[in-house]
């Protein structure tokens, strides 16, 4: 096992750690913020436009498993750090794009070295961190991961706005360049090094799964804007087809002493696999509730990009609240967090839509804001004690492995509740998609709760030797 980190030391490795998920969380969807000033600038048809905002995400679920296991190969230090540099230098390609066509090139550079850095983060905490160490940092991870979207849209619209410089929308870009230059300098001196591996890379596996992302991936983009056209169908069916022929191989490689891309003995310990479902239903719940909300405020009560997401403040401080202190409670309270926290979160989003409604499509501010909170600390709950339990049953061995569902099963789920749950709010309304988002959390806690089960210790007392009876 490798060795873990000093408190001090691992405060440190965290920090760049974090704030490079940070980077490339916010990169999602900072640039909706400042699609129409790229357009007024660069030009543009709307599908250009629409790929300058859907070309990142769609490279980013493409690549990041590979992205996970040329962390075992090149080394997890070297692959986030050669990640961040190759973000930071393609951040900077962004905000000088003198055209449509070059700023999604440069989009497509920036998530593949994204794909590159962000799963080391996960990989490197279940590695150097331990025990209540481990936890603490995955409760961090967790927050950073989720609310990056959201701060993406708020720090989006205050440096749009600002027009800093007269530069319009390049700055949401160029700030990754000078973050991103102190950060490769903090993590050469930080990241602990590790020894050379033996690992290789499964090229027919990377091929494989590369095409049945893309089957996946790219009619959930853009389908909705299609009006769901045939091609998305058969794409969606075929994709379904090559991830099943995918994981046939990747077993059969294993089985035959190989090094598969993606390592699925770590699916095998009991309640992995519903833990990872309740986990990606609540990160999916979460990405179509702030779509939702999103052009809910923007479209129908008039609020601007930035007080649209200043909106989420409440939210994201509820959030952090929990993920800050959920591993201090006791353990019993830790282990029923999972099941709780999608039942808090289904019922705010209720609410949320219930009090919107009968305010006359206002925002009352001293109502949402409490259940706004209460949403962001019930989405804390139902992820990060579970992911980190995960971890923990998982073991160091399948970090990579584990780094790699982790990272790919929020992007492919949100994506997917975007595209269903965002259709169902423009032709239904917030009502009814806050009641189909409830549905999908109550199928999340059960998940959890069957997670829980699986890892409950047996409480019964064991059976006496046989003819105890008759002795005594």
């Amino acid at each position: 096992m490798v060795s873990t980190l000093t408190r001090r030391r691992g405060g440190t490795v965290l920090a760049v750690l974090l704030a490079g998920q940070t980077m490339a969380s916010m990169d999602g969807s900072i640039v909706t913020v400042a699609l129409p000033s790229i357009q007024r600038d660069l030009g543009g048809d709307g599908a250009m436009v629409q790929l300058v905002a859907s070309a990142y995400m769609l490279a980013l679920g493409l690549l990041i498993v590979t992205g996970a296991r040329l962390g075992d190969v090149l080394g997890h230090r070297r692959a986030f750090l050669g990640g961040l540099a190759g973000f930071t230098l393609a951040s900077l390609l962004c905000g000088l794009a003198w055209a449509a066509p070059a700023l999604v090139a440069a989009r497509i550079v920036q998530a593949a070295a994204a794909a590159l850095m962000t799963p080391q983060v996960f990989s490197l905490i279940q590695l150097r961190f331990d025990g209540a160490a481990r936890k603490r940092a995955i409760g961090l991870y967790s927050m950073v991961l989720a609310l990056g979207v959201a701060l993406g849209q708020l720090a989006g619209g205050l440096v749009v706005g600002a027009d800093l410089f007269g530069l319009g929308w390049r700055p949401a870009f160029l700030i990754n360049v000078p973050a991103g230059a102190v950060l490769l300098v903090a993590g050469v001196r930080a990241l602990p090094r590790a020894g050379a591996t033996a690992a290789r890379l499964d090229l027919a596996g990377v091929g494989l799964l590369t095409m049945a992302m893309t089957a996946l991936i790219t009619p959930l983009i853009f389908g909705r804007e299609h009006g769901w056209r045939p091609w998305t169908w058969a794409s969606l069916a075929a994709g379904a087809l090559l991830l099943a022929g995918f994981a046939r191989f990747e077993r059969r490689m294993a089985l035959r002493g190989g090094q598969p891309l993606l390592d699925l003995t770590v699916l095998r310990p009991r309640g992995v696999r519903p833990a990872l479902v309740a986990c990606f239903t609540v990160m999916a719940c979460y990405a179509a509730f702030l779509f939702a909300l999103t052009l809910h405020l923007q479209g129908r009560l008039g609020f601007g990009p930035f007080g649209a997401g200043l909106a989420f403040a409440p939210y994201a401080a509820g959030f952090a609240a929990l993920s800050l202190t959920w591993t201090r409670l006791p353990e019993r309270t830790q282990a029923a967090l999972p099941v709780a926290g999608p039942v808090v979160f289904a019922g705010v989003a209720g609410a949320v839509a219930a009090v919107t409604g009968l305010w006359g499509g206002g925002w009352p501010v001293a109502l949402v804001t409490p259940l706004l909170f209460a949403a962001g600390a019930g989405h804390a709950a139902g992820y990060s004690p579970l992911i980190a339990q995960v971890s923990a049953v998982a073991g160091p061995g399948r970090a990579s492995a584990l780094s790699a569902l982790n990272s790919t099963g929020p992007v492919l789920s949100s994506v997917g509740a975007i595209a269903v749950l965002g259709g169902l709010y423009l032709s239904a309304g917030l009502g009814w998609t806050a009641a189909a988002i409830a549905v999908l959390l109550l199928a999340g806690a059960c998940s959890a709760a069957a997670a829980r089960a699986a890892w409950r210790p047996a409480t019964r007392p064991a059976p006496a030797p046989a003819g105890a009876a008759r002795r005594s």
